[in-house]
C-alpha cells in the first residue's frame, strides 16, 4: 500500500472512531489527499474499491452532516463532491454543541443523587469541565478566524 492509499485507510479508521463509517472516513481521507479538489462518485468507487450503493450512502451522509458539498460543473452531467468550505471548523463547532449536552446530563445526575458528596463531586466536576469548555472554545475559534485571515494575506 503506497503512502496516499495508506493515508486514506488510516483516515477511514480515524473517522470511524469519531462516529463516521469507515467508507465515509476513507472518502474524507481521499478528498484531503487527492491531487484534484473533487471527484464524482464513480471515481471515488474506483479509487477505494467500494460498491456504488455503499458510496452513495457514504456521500449522502457526509453531505447531510456538512462535511462534503455536492456540486456540478457547467456542462457536466455528473455530480461531484468536495470537502465543504471550512469543514474542520464546522465539524468542531458541531462537536461543541455536545458540551451543553454533557453539562445537561451532569445536571440531571445532580438532581437524582441527592446529597451524597462523592457522587455530587464527580457530577459537578463533569458539569464544570464542560461548562469551562463551552465558555473557552468559542474564544479559541475566534482567535483561529483571525489567524486564518492573516494566513490568507
Amino acid at each position: 500500500m503506497d503512502g496516499v492509499s495508506g493515508f486514506v485507510e488510516e483516515a477511514g479508521v480515524f473517522y470511524e472512531r469519531l462516529g463516521l463509517s469507515r467508507t465515509e472516513g476513507r472518502v474524507m481521507g481521499w478528498l484531503l489527499s487527492a491531487p484534484e479538489d473533487s471527484a464524482d462518485a464513480p471515481r471515488l468507487c474506483g479509487e477505494m474499491a467500494v460498491a456504488k450503493s455503499s458510496m452513495s450512502v457514504a456521500l449522502r451522509r457526509l453531505e447531510q452532516v456538512g462535511l462534503v458539498e455536492r456540486f456540478r460543473r457547467p456542462g457536466e452531467r455528473r455530480d461531484r463532491y468536495r470537502l465543504a468550505e471550512d469543514v474542520f471548523e464546522q465539524a468542531f463547532r458541531a462537536k461543541m454543541a455536545e458540551f451543553d449536552r454533557f453539562r445537561g446530563l451532569a445536571e440531571r445526575g445532580l438532581a437524582v443523587v441527592g446529597d451524597d458528596p462523592a457522587r455530587r463531586a464527580r457530577l459537578e466536576l463533569m458539569r464544570d469541565m464542560y461548562g469551562f469548555m463551552a465558555e473557552r472554545f468559542p474564544l479559541l475559534l475566534d482567535e483561529w478566524d483571525r489567524v486564518k485571515e492573516e494566513r490568507r494575506r
